[in-house]
Formats: C-alpha cells, sequence, structure tokens
C-alpha cells in the first residue's frame, strides 16, 4: 500500500488559515464594539483597556488589537498616549421608519442648518419628470443644499419640486426650516408615504469638497420620492450623506 502523500506547504497553508480566523474574529469583534460606541456605551468617550475587551467578549489580545484597528481605519476611534483608545467621532442617528425631515430627525442633537447652494427653476431632466409624473422638459424647482449640524457637514442634497409647489420656496427661508414643512404649508396637507433607496457610492470631487470628505470615499446615497397624503409626488431628493457622521436605524415588522 503506497505511504500516504501529504500536501506540500501545509504549514504555510495553516498558517495563513490562521489569520484569516483571527481576522474573522476581529471583524466580529469590532461590529461589537462599534454598536457600543455609536450607542453610548462609553459617555466618557474612553474604551476599556485591552485585556478587559479580550476578558469580557474572550478575545486574545491580537485580536482585540485588529479590532480596535478597524476602528481608528474608520476614523470612529483614536489612540491617546496615557490615555488609550478614545471615541473622536460621534455619528447621529436618521430614521428610516418614519418621513421627517432632518431638522426633525436630528432636534435633540443641535441645530440643523442648510448653505442653499443653487435654486432656480430648470427643465425636468426625463428620469426626473417621469418620476412626478410630469410631462417631458416641464419646468420644476431646483435646489441644492450642504446641510449642517452645528457646523458640521452631514450631507448635501439634490431636490426637485414641481414648480406648482415649488415656486413659493423662491422666497422662503429654507436656511432655517425644512423642505418638508414648506411643501405642507403650501400644498395644505400633509405628506403621506416616500419610496426610498440606499446604497452606498464613492464620492466625486464636487460632493467631497462640499462635504469637507476624502475624495473617493464613500458616502451614503438616498434617493427618495416623496408623495403627499393624496399620493402626489411631490419631492424626488438624491441626498449624500457623510457616511461617517450618519448612521440609518429602523423598526422593521416582519409581513405574513
Amino acid at each position: 500500500m503506497p505511504a500516504e502523500r501529504i500536501p506540500q506547504h501545509t504549514g504555510p497553508v495553516a498558517a495563513a488559515r490562521r489569520r484569516r480566523l483571527r481576522a474573522d474574529r476581529a471583524r466580529q469583534l469590532a461590529d461589537l464594539l462599534r454598536h457600543q460606541v455609536l450607542g453610548g456605551r462609553f459617555p466618557q468617550g474612553v474604551l476599556p483597556h485591552e485585556d478587559v475587551i479580550g476578558t469580557e467578549f474572550g478575545a486574545s489580545r491580537n485580536t482585540v488589537r485588529q479590532a480596535l484597528d478597524l476602528l481608528r481605519a474608520e476614523q470612529l476611534v483614536t489612540r491617546q498616549p496615557g490615555v488609550g483608545t478614545v471615541v473622536v467621532c460621534q455619528k447621529y442617528p436618521h430614521a428610516l421608519d418614519r418621513l421627517m425631515g432632518l431638522a426633525e430627525t436630528l432636534h435633540s442633537h443641535g441645530r440643523v442648518t442648510n448653505e442653499v447652494r443653487t435654486i432656480s427653476p430648470v427643465a425636468a431632466p426625463a428620469p426626473v419628470a417621469d418620476r412626478l409624473r410630469l410631462p417631458p422638459r416641464t419646468e420644476v424647482l431646483y435646489v441644492e443644499r450642504l446641510r449642517r449640524l452645528d457646523g458640521v457637514p452631514l450631507s448635501l442634497d439634490l431636490t426637485y419640486i414641481p414648480m406648482d409647489i415649488g415656486l413659493p420656496l423662491l422666497d422662503a427661508d429654507l436656511e432655517n426650516n425644512d423642505v418638508f414643512q414648506l411643501i405642507e404649508e403650501t400644498a395644505g396637507q400633509q405628506l403621506g408615504t416616500a419610496e426610498i433607496t440606499l446604497e452606498a457610492v464613492s464620492a466625486d470631487a464636487h460632493s467631497a469638497a462640499v462635504l469637507e470628505a476624502p475624495r473617493g470615499t464613500a458616502v451614503l446615497m438616498l434617493e427618495r420620492l416623496t408623495h403627499l397624503a393624496d399620493g402626489c409626488p411631490v419631492d424626488l431628493e438624491f441626498i449624500r450623506f457623510r457616511g461617517d457622521r450618519i448612521t440609518m436605524q429602523g423598526l422593521l415588522h416582519r409581513m405574513r
């Protein structure tokens, strides 16, 4: 009976598998620590010592260090000599299960202001006219705003509104009011529903400069088509959120 053939490179392959498993565990631990950081688990802004984290989660020191390295790469925490690992970036919750403006959503976190970069009537591009149920090239109001929370850039909003609703907004105080509130006042009825799509995209040069983010960084793109209570589409938005400052949250119910 021939001798059993031993696979070559057993040592390096086994070492690579161990590294992969350790990296998997580091990502898992980073996810748990990120949840604690964003949930305010460390009110003083300082994470426990690496040994304490390792004991709490049953992780080796190397795994803990790799997990913290991942959070540092996200610029969520940093290492301060003599202090330890500290939280350096706060993320703010944006609800996905309620139709609210940004100021309404973040009112407990600070003051939201809008820098109106562009506001003018434009001929609706075909996809915009289609979504708003308008004839091709119908004039709509186009608004581009930089949204800030206590002066910190959060999002760049590109908005298209039918002119029968948008015309009064030309003279409205868009710097200190949410568009949703102004639309409801103009339309004389409440907003009803919204269709949303959320995806990650790379920031183009313009978006990165306006949001004060590194070029090519990932941003959260929220496409939202909002309807009035009577079902009429009234607001088409393309919102680029800084992913390092916004977290999307919601309560979902399973339908049977």
